[in-house]
């Protein structure tokens, strides 16, 4: 693999000609490749601002790849230009003012906007693509969900992924259950969700719901090794991703229906899971 070039970090590129702040793009027009790198501030989350310009990136995609003869897009990598982390997941701090304030529907149009993002991930934009995630920093909460979302997931070793939400008395409402469940099945899924657990990537890898561990340092050089089998073997892998969709479909009532019982659960926190949460927001501050 020394002759593939990885990413030029350095390179910002604009989305329908206004520059990100939120999100890191670039396109690799040798494998059809558009890499989608994530850089949140002022906490490595998904806040509104990040939520936006993902709407805003796929909006684009979507509008390329039906205008473009050729295809545009083989690829979108998902992955972060923070150093350490993938994403911490939902904005607490914003959840805890919506909660505080009593302002259900404002929780709830969060979780929807999540949940349109996601739902775009797992069917790579009802586009002849595939979507990959490359997590070389911890992906918690809403992160790991939306890693579990894309077709491939790719973990460099010594990554730690988990749901922290038991820990405040909630759970993760944006699709982890339904992700994890068709990866692993319903018992190792709840086993995972309930244990508020940081997994290790390699541990993860061996339950299988990881698709590729790769070393260190060296997952973009996986996410290229990775696209060169497919395109070796188009054909097969094309209809490998096809039969997922159809064994492992998730529909948008499924995620919507969970991410209603995730606000109304969140309205029955208490002073003391509102703490606790506060305790991962000053976490969340420090990365």
């Amino acid at each position: 693999m020394s002759n593939v070039a990885v990413l030029d970090r350095s390179a910002y590129s604009k989305i329908d000609g206004k520059q990100s702040r939120h999100l890191k793009t670039h396109y690799d027009e040798k494998y059809k490749l558009s890499w989608c790198l994530m850089k949140s501030e002022p906490r490595p989350c998904f806040t509104t601002q990040l939520l936006s310009e993902f709407h805003e990136y796929i909006r684009v995609v979507k509008e390329e790849m039906r205008i473009s003869q050729d295809e545009k897009y083989d690829y979108i990598v998902l992955g972060s230009d923070v150093e350490g982390v993938f994403n911490l997941g939902g904005d607490l701090n914003l959840f805890r003012s919506y909660i505080e304030s009593g302002n259900r529907d404002a929780l709830f149009n969060y979780a929807i906007r999540c949940i349109d993002i996601l739902h775009e991930n797992i069917n790579h934009l009802d586009c002849e693509l595939t979507t990959i995630a490359l997590v070389q920093g911890d992906a918690l909460g809403g992160g790991f969900e939306s890693a579990l979302a894309s077709n491939v997931v790719i973990a460099e070793k010594g990554v730690k992924m988990g749901l922290p939400e038991v820990l405040f008395n909630l759970f993760p409402g944006m699709g982890a259950y339904s992700l994890l469940a068709r990866r692993v099945g319903t018992s190792a899924a709840e086993r995972i969700i309930l244990s508020g657990k940081l997994y290790g990537s390699e541990e993860l890898f061996d339950m299988g719901v990881i698709d590729i561990l790769a070393e260190k340092g060296e997952g973009e050089m996986e996410v290229y090794k990775y696209i060169k089998a497919a395109n070796r073997y188009s054909n097969s892998y094309g209809a490998i991703r096809k039969v997922r969709d159809i064994c492992n479909k998730i529909s948008y009532d499924e995620l919507i229906d969970i991410a209603k019982i995730w606000t109304d659960a969140a309205f029955k926190l208490t002073e003391k899971d509102l703490k606790m949460m506060g305790r991962l927001i000053q976490r969340q501050d420090q990365r």
